[in-house]
């Protein structure tokens, strides 16, 4: 893992840009199969006395991981803009990171603190690979020219979106079977002999993910350039902690850059609640499976990575702004749509049949939630590249990982609001549904702050 003089704007390594790739590819089974699509509808349904419940205790852990970052990454961005180095700080945040997602293989129904090793695996794991992706997205400027960090952005996030889905089809081709079936989506047993009784199918994307992170990190630790050693470690908390004052004062000095923050902050929280629930709402709403929840998955990580590929040159073509714009747009109508149905109702008031017994997507309702769906995941992906080209483009360069600290602060810092939202009205009304429909809120508040951005498109970032 040696430091390298970053290479020049003006050429590109092709090699470094795939090996800074995989880390997207590397990092993202965590959130597709733990976060989002197999281990939290678990979580919910085979951990929590109540889907109630689950979603609860998942919106507290979420809630602390986001805190916990609020604090964190912006303090070790500015330490690492200090000293110069990032990869190192992404080395030392891995370690954890792989320990937590081991870790939720002993989350087993009616094993002894179960719940606790799954909500503390997760609040850690989360922390851990959050942190070390702001040190990962700061080495993007020296890997490309800056009018192609749209792409660039694209296109890690769209290798990412690949290996959700590569490593979605694994789990529900070789591991997750049907509790009643006992078979997997190829209607084989389970590899490794795993028991469908105990979920261990569920449990072993935990592992699972530990495994594939450790194999396909190393080409980033190994090809892509650091950034040379300027400072100890010493003088350079000093220095990074009164450079982050400096920095957040210029942010709210920066009406760009404030609104900017500001419009992430809210959209981020929609999205925090979105990914965090949108499992455990359609296993509750609909009733779904863990393959019928993996197979929806499957076509988000499709349709996100087409999303991807458009999203990439548009960003360079248009700018980052029309793009978040357009996606919180799609993003706010589909939202509404997919809470409008349930089982044996479409568009809030309109009944329709239920699905027959044993079928899949046969209905109505499942239907129009996985249409709705993918147009979800084709702007999602988008959205989230736009937001990190968007910020490349207002920071000052010399600052970039501070920056990137300054957004996951407003990324994280009040990420706790939406999950919370969504487990206090689903308290008050006893319904997911209106717990979450305040996602429509976030997304809409980001909408108007996103309007009043002005994007820098000249070849430079202003100072």
């Amino acid at each position: 893992m040696t430091t390298q003089p970053a290479p020049s704007q003006s050429r590109t390594d092709m090699g470094a840009v795939l090996s800074w790739s995989l880390y997207d590819w590397a990092a993202q089974p965590f959130f597709t199969l733990i976060t989002t699509f197999i281990f939290a509808p678990y979580f919910a349904s085979a951990l929590a006395s109540s889907p109630e419940e689950g979603q609860t205790l998942w919106a507290f852990a979420t809630a602390t991981a986001g805190l916990c970052i609020a604090i964190t990454a912006p303090i070790l961005g500015s330490i690492a803009d200090a000293t110069g180095r990032r990869k190192l700080w992404i080395f030392v945040f891995s370690f954890p990171f792989v320990l937590c997602c081991w870790a939720f293989w002993y989350a087993a129904p009616g094993a002894p603190h179960a719940i606790a090793i799954a909500l503390v695996a997760f609040t850690i794991g989360t922390l851990s690979i959050e942190v070390a992706t702001v040190f990962n997205n700061a080495m993007m400027p020296s890997l490309v020219p800056r009018k192609h960090l749209g792409t660039l952005s694209s296109f890690g996030w769209g290798i990412g979106y690949v290996s959700g889905l590569v490593t979605l089809l694994f789990t529900l081709g070789f591991f997750a079977a049907n509790p009643d079936t006992g078979k997997t989506l190829l209607g084989m047993e389970p590899v490794f002999g795993l028991e469908a009784a105990s979920r261990e199918g569920d449990r072993i994307v935990g592992p699972f993910s530990a495994v594939w992170y450790v194999l396909f990190v190393l080409p980033m630790f190994f090809l892509v350039p650091d950034s040379p050693a300027r400072a100890r470690i010493g003088p350079a908390i000093r220095e990074g902690l009164s450079s982050l004052k400096e920095s957040l004062s210029q942010a709210r000095s920066n009406k760009n850059i404030f609104l900017f923050l500001i419009a992430n902050l809210s959209l981020k929280d929609g999205l925090v609640a979105l990914f965090a629930f949108g499992g455990i709402y359609s296993e509750g709403q609909l009733g779904w499976t863990t393959i019928e929840i993996g197979i929806f998955g499957i076509l988000l990580t499709i349709t996100g990575t087409l999303g991807l590929i458009l999203g990439g040159p548009m960003d360079d073509r248009f700018g980052a702004k029309p793009v978040l714009i357009f996606s919180l747009i799609v993003l706010i109508i589909c939202s509404v749509g997919m809470i409008s149905v349930d089982e044996t109702t479409v568009f809030f008031v309109i009944k329709v049949q239920a699905a027959p017994e044993g079928a899949m997507f046969a209905s109505l309702p499942e239907q129009i939630f996985i249409t709705l769906g993918g147009l979800i995941g084709a702007v999602s992906g988008p959205l989230q590249a736009s937001c990190r080209s968007l910020l490349v483009r207002l920071a000052p360069h010399a600052h970039m990982t501070q920056y990137f600290g300054l957004l996951a602060l407003s990324g994280k810092v009040t990420s706790f609001l939406g999950p919370l939202a969504v487990g206090i009205v689903t308290a008050l009304t006893a319904s997911q549904r209106a717990g979450m429909s305040v996602i429509i809120v976030f997304f809409a508040f980001a909408l108007f702050l996103l309007m009043l951005v002005r994007e820098n498109r000249s070849p430079e970032t202003e100072t």
